[in-house]
């Protein structure tokens, strides 16, 4: 048996403080507590079951949104039913842009990168996407526009000028890319109208400039710089929608970032025994990078569900459980009076 203050806390140390379930041991063994990871792992995976309604209620309001960003990574079970140890499942991401009234960060797991699973994910949405070039994602295209990320652009040209560590070597393509991204800059305060307008009157010319490198551009396609154009022009038409929506940011840097905590996270428990658990770190990491994301104060967060939720009767109305989405817990705490 455990206290919805003890599974907060041993979910908090692994899932904000990356500290794994087996070096947490000896933390609650000074605290006057014999606790095994097979214990705390099995409280994590029935815990997130309980939670899970929360999870599910966040997915539905993510695909309710027009606008959306997502990106995916590789990820270790090892005892994925049918597979070896060492194959790669995925974890995928999907959230809402950084204008969004609430934001969502919503974390999957899949045994595959497989477009099935594009599919299964964004079930109900019909908007705009912007992700990278991976082609799972044309699974999608009949009911979501997809729009491209100039960050992953930005990179292949990048990796080409620093191909002599010794001597940095711009193309122009990359400092086109550079001159955009600290236009963007300036307009990132901006209202989404004002932002569209920008846009239009000086990145599209920008844009238009890069292209007519690109393609005029008399460089060998195996070489490093070939490849960064020929990555560019197979996306061109998605990296071109950008100037189509002011509120859709340049990149897609959000979503990365919050795959990045994933991934920090993935180095420290290195990766789930069964799907059971790849499956609980993702809910866990939902609720948990949803709450930051509006800041709300995790730790509590996490044990008014664990305290509230599992009192819940077993079939609760999606109604009932708004008031344990982020944003409406932390309105209920601001106008909750301080003792």
């Amino acid at each position: 048996m455990a206290s919805p203050s003890l599974v907060s806390e041993v979910a908090y140390f692994k899932y904000v403080l990356g500290t794994p379930l087996y070096r947490q041991k000896n933390f609650w063994k000074n605290q006057g507590l014999d606790l095994s990871d097979k214990s705390m792992g099995n409280w994590m995976i029935t815990c997130a079951q309980m939670v899970r309604p929360i999870y599910d209620l966040l997915h539905e309001k993510l695909t309710s949104q027009k606008l959306l960003q997502g990106d995916e990574t590789p990820y270790q079970v090892l005892q994925e039913p049918g597979k070896k140890a060492t194959s790669k499942s995925y974890i995928w991401l999907a959230r809402t842009i950084g204008r969004a009234e609430n934001q969502i960060v919503y974390y999957h797991y899949a045994d595959s990168r497989a477009g099935k699973v594009a599919q299964q994910l964004y079930s109900g949405f019909e908007g705009v996407l912007q992700c990278d070039g991976y082609y799972g994602y044309n699974a999608i295209s009949d009911s979501v526009e997809h729009v491209g990320c100039w960050a992953h652009v930005r990179r292949k040209f990048y990796d080409d000028a620093n191909l002599d560590k010794d001597h940095f070597k711009p193309s122009i393509g990359l400092e086109l890319i550079n001159r955009m991204m600290k236009l963007e800059r300036k307009w990132q305060t901006s209202s989404s109208t004002d932002r569209f307008e920008a846009r239009q009157k000086f990145l599209k010319p920008m844009i238009n400039k890069f292209w007519q490198w690109c393609d005029r551009a008399n460089v060998l396609p195996k070489t490093r710089l070939g490849k960064a154009i020929s990555y560019a022009q197979g996306q061109r038409a998605a990296l071109n929608r950008v100037l189509l929506y002011g509120e859709i940011d340049f990149t897609n840097n959000a979503s990365e970032r919050n795959m990045k905590s994933y991934v920090i996270g993935r180095k420290n428990w290195l990766f789930s025994t069964s799907p059971k658990g790849a499956e609980a770190n993702a809910i866990w990491m939902s609720l948990i990078q949803t709450a930051k994301a509006n800041r709300v104060n995790v730790r509590e967060y996490i044990e008014f569900l664990l305290d509230k939720v599992s009192q819940l009767p077993t079939f609760v109305k999606d109604t009932e459980l708004e008031a344990y989405l982020p944003w409406n817990y932390l309105k209920s705490r601001e106008l909750t009076p301080r003792s």
